[in-house]
């Protein structure tokens, strides 16, 4: 039974690639002559930005009064668990694609990308590891093109990726009809060996070389995307990536000023990262429809 629940897990994870790669947006040309054959792939949480992008996202509904921080605390501390252990748990990937449906079903496109605009600005952009967004820029002087690789939803990845002056992103793709969210996912959440697919999908379409390429992030949940490239550095690492990246002489970059830094500002509940972040959200928009109706 384990054996065919990750068969369908990996059938899952690889049709989330596809998705991700063919729903990825260019958002910024490169700037010098292109380097066509490499490219880098930054993970978000802890990685780019402190702390969960989704769960700032979240916040920012809050402080709009669109919902209160009790209901965003009760979802995040039951949801905490796949942040941790979504990648080594069947169970738990299965109750975060069943929660994570919360978070689109009857939302609109549109608002949801207004907000997340609006929220970037004020609560995220000052979250930015500068040492990781230095990174990011070093590719682009080099004429290679930088994606976001994350659970996110892609069109808060897609943000993100806009606001840094990056390539483009691959998230979690959400159905849509008509401009507005069904509440179905299409394929999988973008986490753990789907990412790993996504970047192999958009490898194929873009013509890349994955010899030539690097990945970033700060979880062992991204081992198969940071095993997939020719170069793997681990950002703000968490204790299981830095003994894989130490084995296999990995860079090891940490931008935190204490072993805490990560939760700057941040509740304990900050570790439910996407799934508890997007319940959350979807409270604030389901409530604020129901007011405008």
């Amino acid at each position: 039974m384990r054996r065919l629940l990750r068969r369908r897990q990996q059938g899952e994870a690889e049709i989330a690639g596809e998705v991700a790669a063919a729903a990825a947006a260019v958002a910024t040309p490169p700037a010098v002559a292109p380097d066509t054959q490499a490219a880098a792939f930054f993970d978000v949480d802890n990685t780019m930005m402190r702390g969960a992008s989704i769960y700032h996202f979240a916040r920012g509904l809050a402080t709009r009064g669109m919902f209160s921080t009790s209901d965003l605390v009760k979802f995040a501390v039951g949801q905490a668990a796949f942040r941790l252990r979504g990648s080594e748990n069947p169970e738990h990937i299965a109750v975060a694609r069943e929660t994570a449906l919360a978070f689109v079903a009857g939302s609109k496109v549109e608002d949801v990308v207004r907000l997340g605009e609006e929220i970037y600005d004020e609560a995220m952009a000052d979250r930015i590891w500068a040492g990781t967004r230095a990174l990011a820029q070093a590719h682009l002087d080099a004429g290679q093109r930088v994606w976001l690789v994350t659970a996110t939803p892609v069109e808060l990845a897609r943000v993100i990726a806009q606001r840094l002056g990056l390539t483009g992103a691959l998230g979690t793709v959400a159905e849509t009809a008509d401009g507005v969210y069904t509440g179905r996912l299409v394929g999988d959440l973008l986490h753990g060996p789907a990412k790993a697919e996504a970047v192999r999908a958009l490898a194929r379409r873009e013509g890349l070389d994955l010899t030539r390429c690097t990945a970033y992030s700060d979880s062992a949940n991204d081992l198969p995307l940071l095993s997939l490239v020719g170069h793997a550095v681990a950002i703000n690492p968490d204790s299981e990536l830095t003994e894989h990246a130490k084995k296999h002489d990995w860079p090891i970059k940490d931008y935190r000023t204490g072993r805490k830094a990560t939760m700057i500002a941040i509740p304990v509940a900050a570790g439910a990262g996407v799934v508890a972040g997007g319940i959350a959200a979807a409270l604030a928009l389901r409530r604020h429809y129901r007011r405008k109706a």
